[in-house]
């Protein structure tokens, strides 16, 4: 007899703490698990069911394609690959695209663009990269060695070498890291896994100016806070600055696994044949999915985006035990009082009906970006009262 509590517990790697709940359908911004019960989703899988769940329009895109072709290879041209390169481009005024298959392998990818346009322009030896401390940017080797967290610098001995890590919003601090053996600075606008916390402007400003002075690349990590997730576009767009790369996945493919890296012109060209690639990057379905996605995220859905940040912050800013509220549109931390525990919070959420996470001790929002006033307002409801006493 199947049982999915204990089969799961049985059969799959335990790297997961689950909440006890096995969901099984959802439309929109309402989940619904094996006993029938319903959530609003305040997670959106981690920040990745950007139109909600089984948004129409995705839906049809996703069917259609899976009914023509659903992968080929990247020895062949895809169009549903070259569109979403193409409107990518036209969006964010970058010059190419690479695709891969999660936020980790886009990050690789940037990791090994920059160091590989400083040894082709340098020559040996200028290959640090500077990252920020509280910062996470994936799980593989690499990047777990560019996450500025002593907690995920563990048991994998020994990790890659040539990362350093800045305190954030320390201008000084960043320009005492700064050396000759610099090749590029990496950041991500908001810190989600750090606690969701925004960099300063004036900050991400310097980067960017540092950066085009020493010739030193500019990456900026949008996986979580890109495709509409804090209001723009991209996150970085907010500032008035030009990344040379731009990496993204989670809200991209509205929940199917894929993810970009993006370069500048003076990047467009360090990367080339046989240095880089992928097997399933770019799948076609993902593609048509991305595409699905990213034409539809325009100045009308990003107002909405930030019409909901507004409402949160109407709703909790004076809610009992909410100490202040983190991060950009709808990439919400919620720093709450002492004595109350993030993941107690998140229990009794669920169990009222409503899905948020946490990120380090606060309690975290990512719910999808077009979720109704309505249902927002509803899941907040909820949230103030299990942060009661």
């Amino acid at each position: 007899m199947f049982d999915v509590f204990k089969d799961d517990n049985e059969n799959i790697l335990n790297t997961y703490k689950r909440f006890n709940v096995a969901l099984v359908s959802g439309k929109g911004s309402i989940l619904k698990d094996i006993n029938g019960k319903e959530y609003i989703d305040f997670n959106s899988g981690i920040g990745t069911n950007s139109f909600g769940l089984c948004d129409d329009e995705w839906v049809k895109a996703v069917v259609e394609q899976a009914s023509t072709l659903q992968h080929t290879s990247n020895l062949y041209y895809s169009i549903p690959q070259v569109k979403v390169a193409k409107l990518l481009c036209e969006k964010t005024g970058m010059k190419k695209v690479f695709f891969s298959n999660s936020g980790a392998e886009s990050n690789e990818g940037a990791i090994k663009a920059a160091r590989k346009y400083s040894f082709d322009k340098y020559g040996e030896g200028r290959n640090e990269i500077i990252t920020l401390e509280n910062s996470f940017h994936g799980r593989t080797m690499a990047t777990l060695s560019a996450t500025g967290q002593d907690v995920f610098h563990q048991y994998f001995f020994p990790f890659v070498d040539g990362f350093k890590y800045a305190p954030a919003n320390d201008i000084e601090a960043l320009k005492n890291l700064i050396t000759d053996k610099t090749c590029a600075i990496m950041i991500e606008t908001v810190q989600g896994e750090g606690g969701v916390n925004a960099l300063d402007a004036e900050y991400i400003k310097f980067i960017d100016n540092i950066c085009k002075e020493k010739d030193i690349v500019f990456i900026v990590d949008e996986v979580q806070t890109g495709n509409g997730r804090c209001g723009y576009l991209y996150s970085y767009m907010e500032y008035d600055v030009h990344p040379n790369i731009v990496t993204t996945a989670k809200g991209i493919a509205g929940g199917l696994p894929m993810g970009a890296v993006l370069f500048d012109e003076k990047l467009e060209n360090t990367l080339v044949y046989g240095q880089h690639g992928t097997t399933y990057g770019g799948n076609l379905v993902c593609a048509s999915a991305a595409y699905s996605v990213l034409s539809r995220i325009d100045d009308e859905f990003l107002n909405h985006v930030k019409e909901c940040r507004k409402i949160i912050d109407e709703e909790l800013g004076s809610a009992k035990n909410v100490v202040s509220i983190s991060g950009k549109g709808l990439m919400v931390g919620i720093e709450i009082a002492p004595h109350l525990k993030a993941a107690d919070v998140v229990a009794k959420c669920i169990e009222g009906g409503v899905i948020p996470l946490t990120a380090k001790a606060k309690v975290r929002l990512l719910p999808p970006l077009n979720i109704s006033f309505e249902d927002l307002k509803k899941g907040l409801n909820i949230l103030k009262k299990a942060l009661e006493d």
